[in-house]
């Protein structure tokens, strides 16, 4: 049943890896489970908070174990230029996916982090780390013109008994010379996003979660559900948006599949189209040009 509802592709870069990158002036985004998606756009490619483990643990032992498997390998993945951590969650900071990232790419790959998180970087062996404070940018080594801004959101970090908020969270905008890119990171719903759209939008795309939302009396101030989800592509005026943090890992107390239906009956309340916020089966990318459409 899983295959039928939540099919997981082989993305389009295991067969034909040579395509990768090369996105002109459009953008290119791939979700790979969860909160990661790979972006292509103005000769950079880079992802999201990636995790290819197959538990949000400590150990791969016990701890939520996913129930829809990486699309791909870390080996599989074409060249990638940077990575964006939101914050330091399992489900977002993965050492095993960060160690094989490590092992592949090596310092050629540079990782955009929040302040914070440079020691424990620097300890899995990561040399190209760079870790900002809130609406504190830096950029990729010989591409200067796409500036990687860290920025606010509403979550918390947390991984051992005593580390409560040692390191700080947020949300990343990615602004280059023909694209936009906004990723929310977990949050909660509050004013930074107005604020966010305000000084950066409008973006072409943004990555906003709509699962792990229940219950609301708990998760409200952690997890947007999918209204909320909607509100937050309005707030930072995102041209599209594409669904992620769902139908991978049972965090919360929502049916799996229950996030893309509220996601379009909240679309439909605000006006808005199927394609304006869209879901990806795992594995699968969606091709956005300049002119606001699709190729």
């Amino acid at each position: 049943e899983l295959d039928k509802e939540l099919p997981v592709l082989k993305p389009y870069f295991v067969q034909k890896p040579e395509l990768a990158g090369k996105t002109g002036t459009g953008m290119r985004v791939t979700w790979l489970g969860h909160a990661s998606v790979m972006v292509e756009m103005d000769e950079l490619v880079f992802l999201t908070d990636p995790i290819f483990s197959q538990r949000a643990s400590p150990t791969q032992l016990v701890g939520p174990k996913r129930f829809r498997g990486p699309p791909c390998t870390v080996e599989q993945l074409p060249r990638i230029d940077a990575v964006m951590i939101s914050h330091t969650h399992y489900d977002h900071l993965d050492y095993n996916t960060i160690t094989s990232l490590n092992e592949r790419f090596g310092s050629e790959l540079r990782w955009f982090v929040p302040l914070g998180l440079l020691d424990w970087m620097q300890r899995c062996g990561c040399e190209n780390v760079i870790e900002l404070d809130w609406w504190e940018e830096n950029c990729v080594p010989g591409h200067d013109a796409v500036t990687f801004v860290f920025t606010p959101s509403q979550h918390w970090c947390k991984r051992t008994a005593t580390d409560d908020n040692k390191v700080l969270w947020g949300s990343w905008s990615v602004l280059g010379p023909w694209n936009r890119f906004f990723f929310s990171g977990d949050t909660g719903y509050c004013v930074a996003f107005e604020q966010i759209g305000k000084r950066f939008g409008p973006f072409d795309l943004a990555a906003i979660p709509i699962g792990a939302y229940e219950p609301r009396w708990f998760m409200k101030y952690q997890h947007v559900d999918p209204e909320e989800a909607v509100r937050i592509h309005i707030d930072v005026q995102a041209k599209k948006s594409v669904a992620i943090h769902w139908g991978t890992f049972a965090l919360a107390n929502e049916y799996y599949l229950d996030p893309p239906v509220k996601l379009n009956e909240a679309l439909e309340r605000y006006g808005l189209k199927k394609e304006d916020f869209f879901v990806l089966n795992h594995g699968e990318s969606r091709d956005l040009s300049t002119n606001d459409g699709f190729e």
